[in-house]
């Protein structure tokens, strides 16, 4: 409707989930790279989750498109279904002869893995893509799981993707899950856009539908980030009605009026998202229990009589045995704990977390010079990184919690749990967590993505540099990929070139900035 009034060839706004309009800011370049890099491995699960509407398809839709011919994809939309129905499903996609209904879990077993021989043998990989994995039944979850069973003897027949809301990393921290967690060989979490990011993604569509001026001035950009808290699809329909309101108006630019007239139409009467407004109470009473978390109120809140607590200024830790099961603090929510743990992650960098209603820890260890990095790994790889980390725990009743690793020693680990410090065998913390971590780290100056050769940069004139300072100065001047690679293989890093978060927290422990450490 407004199209024309505004010189655009289509809607710029639509939530249709097309790679032309992606804007790839930095979690979106890396969210594609784990999902590229994923498929490269052998076998195994690929996860990508993130809140609904922060772009997971879109991200999905463009890998689709950089795909090699010799791929053979299978995409699930709607996975509410039966493991049988599953089956048919991915027989479908791929065009898989099978028995009429009611065809047998075995027989669709059977066909799939008679189609993955043949097409393994013609040298073709196949890739079974689903999308909303959260809604996936726990048998279903087991039997793709089983499906990554194929193989020759050389190589796995079938790569999964899986995509879903951030509900799907709680289903897969589940014990009865543990096995297909393991097989996940890459993940990433899609977090919403950063403020600094709102104005390039919506000159990006407004710039793809062809109109190129500046149509969003700052006031309603910034009244744009905090009704949608940066998740494009709520920008795009706030964007889309404030458009229409613009036109209907006469005007030729968007005003932050329009965006809140906008606002109410979409959200109601209170032109804000409705399902935030619990969070003004609970951020009020959230302040109260860091502050008795941190000055140890909370110490007579134990579910069993414990020690005294520590003196001001003086640790306390507390050996826990074998066959106990960490829980979480009586009186603390899941929530709680995840804001606990990680203002206890901040500070020992020295810097402050203000909770969830300020920004995500990302987005507040940006601001503050800090990079995050989520991750499903290992107590190896946490032990690689040596850097303090917060796990997400299970306790004896299934129920997810937070707590930060403070110290990694070779066959014990401590965590603080309700101000105080936990000792416990790494064999006993293995019971608990399925491979769910968050770090902080230091990035160089201006890093905004992997650094890699070819692109010339001040970051890449400084990796190099560093680099040389660990290595030597005996590799060729002009080629800082086989620099690169001959500093991770040192480090007993994938040696791919690429200058990740990974390889940069080596390096930042190898010339001596590495911050706070797991290292007794």
């Amino acid at each position: 409707m407004y199209s024309k009034h505004f010189n655009l060839n289509e809607n710029p706004f639509s939530i249709a989930p097309d790679p032309r309009y992606l804007y790839m800011s930095s979690k979106h370049q890396e969210a594609l790279a784990h999902l590229m890099y994923g498929l490269k491995t052998e076998g195994g699960f690929v996860l990508l989750t993130g809140e609904v509407g922060t772009g997971k398809t879109t991200v999905c839709r463009c890998l689709l498109e950089q795909l090699p011919e010799e791929l053979n994809v299978a995409f699930v939309l709607n996975p509410k279904l039966t493991a049988a129905e599953l089956l048919a499903t991915v027989c479908d996609e791929l065009e898989i002869d099978y028995p009429p209904a009611p065809a047998s879990i075995k027989a669709l077993v059977d066909n799939i893995n008679r189609y993955l021989l043949d097409a393994h043998a013609g040298g073709r990989k196949t890739v079974l893509i689903i999308d909303e994995a959260q809604n996936l039944a726990p048998e279903v979850l087991e039997q793709i799981r089983l499906l990554t069973n194929l193989e020759t003897n050389q190589r796995k027949l079938l790569q999964i993707v899986m995509l879903g809301q951030p509900e799907l990393r709680d289903q897969l921290a589940r014990p009865e899950l543990r096995q297909l967690a393991q097989r996940i060989t890459a993940r990433y979490h899609l977090g919403p856009l950063d403020r600094r990011e709102i104005a390039p993604y919506i000159n990006h569509r407004l710039g793809v539908a062809g109109h190129h001026k500046k149509l969003f001035p700052d006031k309603a950009v910034n009244k744009i980030y905090r009704l949608t808290n940066g998740i494009p699809r709520l920008i795009n329909i706030i964007c889309d009605r404030t458009l229409l309101g613009t036109y209907a108006e006469g005007r030729e630019k968007v005003d932050h009026l329009t965006v809140t007239k906008a606002a109410r139409e979409v959200f109601g009467e209170g032109g804000e998202r409705k399902t935030y407004k619990w969070l003004v109470p609970a951020l009020f009473a959230l302040s109260l229990i860091l502050a008795a978390l941190f000055s140890g109120g909370l110490n007579g809140s134990r579910n069993k009589a414990g020690p005294a607590p520590p003196a001001p200024g003086e640790a306390f830790q507390e050996d826990i045995d074998e066959t106990t099961f960490l829980a979480r603090p009586a009186g603390i929510s899941s929530a709680e704990s995840y804001t606990l743990a990680f203002a206890a992650l901040f500070k020992s960098w020295n810097i402050t977390y203000r909770g969830e209603l300020e920004a995500s820890p990302c987005e507040q260890a940006a601001a503050q010079g800090l990079a995050c990095l989520e991750r499903q790994g290992s107590l190896g790889s946490l032990r690689h990184l040596d850097r303090p980390a917060v796990l997400q725990l299970v306790d004896q009743q299934g129920g997810i919690f937070h707590a930060p690793l403070l110290k990694l020693a070779k066959n014990r680990a401590t965590l603080l749990m309700d101000s105080r410090e936990v000792s416990l065998s790494t064999a006993a913390l293995e019971k608990q967590w399925f491979g769910s971590y968050s770090l902080l780290w230091q990035p160089p100056s201006g890093y905004r993505k992997p650094i890699a050769p070819g692109i010339d940069s001040p970051q890449l004139k400084w990796l190099t540099g560093a680099v040389r300072t660990v290595v030597g100065r005996q590799e060729p001047a002009g080629d800082p990929a086989r620099l690169i690679i001959a500093y991770q293989r040192r480090e007993g890093l994938m040696a791919d070139g690429i200058a990740g978060p990974e390889t940069l927290i080596h390096l930042n422990s190898s010339i001596g900035h590495q911050g706070p450490t797991l290292a007794e």
